[in-house]
């Protein structure tokens, strides 16, 4: 006679969603690897920015993020990205404000599926 297993070790399922979380964050990890050269480059500049606005109650995070506050936002990263651009302009700025956008819809995903506070107090 065959001897069963317990059936926690039969199926392969991933503990609250843990195992998409990985493969989406796998994913999103890999399409960055293959960015062009010029955004590989720029990816640290937008990252920084994004890290000094992530705490609770940032704009960022707002429904609709004000167009003005990610105006400057993307000003203040070509400001300091420009200097080692040969030829900086409108592409540049344009190109900064898509992975502005791009890396913001990835943290506010992160931020809304960490922030949820479960409450089972009284």
């Amino acid at each position: 006679m065959q001897e069963r297993l317990p059936f926690y070790m039969v199926y392969q399922t991933p503990f609250f969603g843990d195992d998409e979380e990985r493969n989406a964050r796998r994913d999103y990890d890999y399409m960055k690897s293959v960015y062009p050269d010029t955004a590989k480059r720029m990816m640290p500049f937008v990252e920084e920015e994004c890290d000094r606005l992530m705490y609770d109650g940032s704009m960022i995070y707002d429904e609709y993020p004000d167009q003005l506050q990610l105006r400057l936002m993307c000003a203040r990263i070509y400001d300091r990205a420009k200097g080692g651009e040969e030829n900086p302009g409108k592409w540049l700025q344009d190109l900064i404000q898509v992975m502005v956008c791009q890396e913001l819809c990835q943290r506010r995903r992160e931020y809304r599926k960490y922030s949820k506070s479960y409450y089972f107090g009284k």
